[in-house]
Parts: C-alpha cells; structure tokens; sequence
C-alpha cells in the first residue's frame, strides 16, 4: 500500500488526506527565502486520537512528520526537509474551555490569536502575545513567540500553563495544569514549548490570560536618527511607566508602508508606545513620556485614545512585513531576530546599520526594542550568489555582535533552518544535552527533522 492509501485508511476522509500538488505546494513553505521542499501527503486532524495514530504510524514506519500551523514561521520550521507528512491543525481549533474567573483558556492547537481574542471579550479578558501575524497558538507556543507585548506581559513560555501532546510512539501526556505555579518535578512544559515541533505534537494548550485594561494610549514619536530613538526606548523603560507595548521602526520601514498603503507618515526613526493601566495611571505615563522625549530631541510627538484612530497610529508597524515584500516584488524575505541585554541595545541598532550600509545591502531595522529584541530585514534574490554571500556576511556579523554581548541569535523567530549554526556558537556543550533528550522521545527522528538541531544520537539502552 501507498502512503497515501495507508493514511487515507486511518483517518478515514478523503477530505482530510490529499495529495493536491496545489495543497502540497501551500504546505512548502514559510514566509522566508529558504528554498521550498513539499510534502507527500498533508493530513487534516481533527482529534488528539487521530494524532495519535498518525504519529505512531509515522514512527512504525520511519517516515518524517511536521506539524503545520497558519504558516507564517519565518526560520523554515515547516518546511518538510525529507517530505513526508505535513499535520496540519485547521481543523483543530476549538476553544475547549474558558475558566473566567481562574484567568485560564484551554485551546487545541490550532485555534488562531484573533479567534481566541475575539471570543475573549465577553469576558473582559485576552491574550496578551502578539507576534503580529494571526499565528495558532500551537505554533507560537512551538517557537515561543513573543512580539509587540512582551515588555509587559512576556513571552509564549510565560503564559503556557500545561501542555496535551502526542510522542512519536503514539501515548498521549499531560505537563502542568492549571495553577499558576508549581514546584513539583521538571518543568516539562518549558521544555516543549519552544521546541519547534522536534519533541512532540501539541493537542491542546492550556493558557494564562489578563484582564482587559480601564484605559489605553497609544504614541507615535519621530526621531532624527534610530540610535536616538532606541536611547529614548531604554530611558522611558527605566522610568517606570506603565508601558505595554514598545517598537521601534526605521525610516525605510515607514517609506515602505507609506508606499504600500498610500499614507502618509513622517518618515523618520518612530517609536510606538501604548500604555494600558488605570486612567490616572496612563494619563499621568504619556505626560511624562513627553516631556522626556522632548528632552532628548524628538521631532514628534503624537497620541491616540480612540480605539480606531489608535489601530491606524500602529498600522505602520504592524503593516511592516508585507510593505518590506511589496517593496521588492520577485525577491525573497529574509529577516534576522536577536535580543540584546537593554544596556547594549543602542549600541547594537548603530552596529546593524552600520555594518548593512558597509555590505550595501538594502535593509531594514524594526522590533520589540522594550525587550531588546529587534529585527534586520533583508530582500533578496537567492538566484544571485554574490549577493546571498553579502547578507550571509551581514547575517552573521549581526549575531555574533549580539552574541558577544551576552543576547541570544533569536528572540522569537526560534532556530529552525536558519539559525542552527548560531545555535551551537550561543550554547556551545549544552547543545549535547538537547541532543540526547531529542534522542531520547524521538529515538527514529521523524519530528521535524532538520530543524533545531542538525543530527540526534540514539540513546543506549
């Protein structure tokens, strides 16, 4: 039998089983220029079980697996190295439960950030990560996203309180659970999320949730160069006020968008801020988020409470990755993601321009500067080598300076393809260890293989 017709027979949908090269081709790829690879046959879950049974047929059979979200990874975590089967999670998007009065949502993978948000409402609550695309929960918990909240609220790894998921032998386990703590035995649930689909395959995700703000201010403020607004960043930041959200974009970024959506924002270095609190609090915050800045020579200053007028302020940011593809029609995305400690993160967006503007590549810098995370955007055409060779240069010059100063090479995009050499520079003999417990619950390395880590080594019994 084929492995189609073997799929076919356990799920039992000729629905959910295709083989459509137009489906195979969608299943491919990520958002970046890594080069597509399709799968032999996507499958449609719609239950833990039939997870299950697929993952231990896969296993049974040596045949690669890879879980497949709303696919916008940036580091080709979905791309199928060794083909094989794509699991995708459409059809698993149910909210299983809500506990209101706990602060905690239980939601199967593929439930989706403005899905969840939207039935959130009536509650007063939501869920605070924001990575910017309408990622699923299960693959922003698989890359331990982050994005425009994190200054306030963390990281996917802050709000995931227990994990459902299926190992390669088919069994079904449960980590954490409900409490917001827990003393008791390895944190397992850490270990999961972030792994990027090597270790296990999500079924449901149990998530802490916050409470709807009384008031919210949203800022745009202009600068005359990006070392003066990410010094702006790091002294509001010291302040103390209640900040939600802070990003920083440069002017190529707003040229972009102004391009792409025909608007008309200043095109200078900006910094978005939102500040969420009670009314005093933030009225107070954005008081003295002026004068500060004024301080130190912002061109601008602008502020929104309207909740539509506050939605077009942000559109530039959150507008900037598909003006940056726009911009460069018939060429690749390609974008780096490190995260500096606050004290080195001006330092670190003057070394990225500098060294973009030395290898004369057209670039772009923007990101989550509250956190010190911060992106370098590239176009380029992956036909032409002496280009791709330049932003290689480029690439690892940015992450080696963020190395050096004690950052990490991604904050949120996770390891992927891309990424795997930096990741073995950045943790050096520990990358042993992940190895051998990647050895360990995936012994025939069918989950994801290629990714995170180049090989495993079985585990001696």
């Amino acid at each position: 039998m084929s492995l189609y017709s073997d799929l076919l027979a356990i799920i039992g949908d000729h629905e959910r089983v295709t083989a459509n090269e137009t489906i195979l081709e969608q299943h491919s790829k990520g958002m970046a220029y890594h080069t597509p690879r399709k799968p032999d046959v996507v499958v449609f879950p719609v239950s833990k079980q039939e997870v299950s049974r697929v993952l231990q047929y896969a296993n049974e059979h040596n045949i690669p697996i890879v879980p497949f979200g709303a696919g916008s990874s940036l580091e080709g975590q979905i791309i199928p190295m060794d083909g094989g089967i794509s699991l995708d999670f459409t059809f698993m998007n149910q909210i299983i439960s809500v506990r209101p009065d706990d602060f905690i949502v239980t939601v199967q993978p593929g439930v989706t950030r403005n899905q969840l948000n939207q039935a959130l409402k009536q509650y007063g609550l939501f869920f605070p990560i924001d990575p910017g695309a309408d990622a699923t929960i299960g693959g922003m918990a698989a890359t331990n996203a982050s994005g425009t909240n994190s200054v306030k609220y963390g990281v996917m790894r802050d709000q995931v309180l227990g994990l459902e998921l299926a190992l390669t032998d088919g069994s079904i386990i449960r980590t954490g659970g409900y409490s917001f703590k827990s003393s008791a035995g390895y944190h397992l649930t850490g270990l999961f999320v972030g792994s990027e689909g090597t270790l296990g395959v999500f079924t449901e995700i149990i998530l802490k949730l916050q409470g709807i703000p009384e008031a919210v201010t949203d800022v745009k403020v202009t600068f005359s160069s990006i070392e003066a607004a990410g010094k702006a960043a790091t002294m509001l930041l010291k302040a103390g006020l209640p900040i939600g959200k802070i990003e920083l974009v440069d002017e190529k970024t707003i040229q972009a968008v102004n391009a792409y959506k025909h608007t008309s924002f200043r095109e200078e270095p900006t910094l978005f801020l939102e500040f969420s609190g009670s009314s005093p609090d933030v009225e107070y915050g954005v008081q003295l988020a002026e004068e500060m800045v004024k301080e130190e020579g912002c061109i601008s200053f602008e502020f929104e409470t309207d909740s539509l007028r506050r939605a077009q302020l942000w559109e530039a940011r959150h507008q900037a990755a598909l003006a940056i593809i726009a911009a460069h029609p018939g060429k690749s995305h390609m974008v780096t993601d490190v995260c500096v400690p606050l004290s080195s993160l001006v330092d670190a967006l003057k070394y990225t321009r500098q060294v973009v503007d030395q290898y004369q590549i057209d670039a772009v810098v923007f990101g989550h500067v509250g956190d010190g995370n911060y992106h370098a955007a590239f176009s380029v055409d992956t036909a032409d080598e002496e280009e791709m060779e330049r932003v290689e240069e480029v690439h690892k010059q940015i992450v080696r300076f963020a190395l050096a100063k004690g950052g990490t090479c991604t904050g949120e995009h996770g390891i992927g393809i891309g990424k795997k050499p930096f990741l073995i520079e950045e943790h050096g003999d520990s990358v042993a260890l992940m190895k051998r417990i990647k050895a360990l619950v995936d012994p025939n390395h069918i989950l994801n293989p290629g990714k995170v880590l180049d090989h495993t080594v079985r585990v001696s019994q």
